[in-house]
């Protein structure tokens, strides 16, 4: 039986995903503003820090010998806190961004998704492998 966990890879995609939207964000502010149709570029700086942060506290639990949980569920709980506040944005078209930056959110917060659902797996095969289940 198989009892290779996907957690760590998963995680460490969560991380370099995370720190390259970062980096477009704090290198290409501007040009980003524009797409999205706004005028000031500091919401997508404060953003791509935020991103930065949140890539470090991922790759760090990525290369952890061993896994802590409640640093992983952390992580899930700010994807799934990413993909609401997405849709509180989306649904409403709370802004006034182009129709381009509205599909840059929901693509991303799908991405978003995606990470939480495949971290939440991950870490239940965890467990299981943990108490010997598996």
């Amino acid at each position: 039986m198989k009892t290779i966990t996907t957690l760590k890879p998963v995680l460490l995609i969560n991380a370099l995903s995370s720190g390259a939207t970062a980096l477009l964000l704090l290198v290409f502010p501007g040009t980003i503003a524009n797409l999205f149709g706004s005028t000031t570029p500091v919401p997508f700086i404060a953003v791509g820090i935020f991103l930065l942060l949140f890539a470090g506290l991922v790759f760090n639990q990525s290369r952890k010998p061993a896994v802590q949980k409640v640093w992983v569920k952390f992580i899930i709980a700010l994807d799934v806190l990413w993909v609401v506040e997405s849709a509180i944005i989306l649904i409403p078209q709370l802004f006034s961004f182009t129709t381009l930056g509205y599909i840059l959110i929901t693509g991303v917060a799908l991405w978003v998704a995606l990470m939480a659902v495949l971290q939440t797996r991950g870490l239940k095969q965890l467990s299981r492998i943990n108490s010997g289940t598996l």
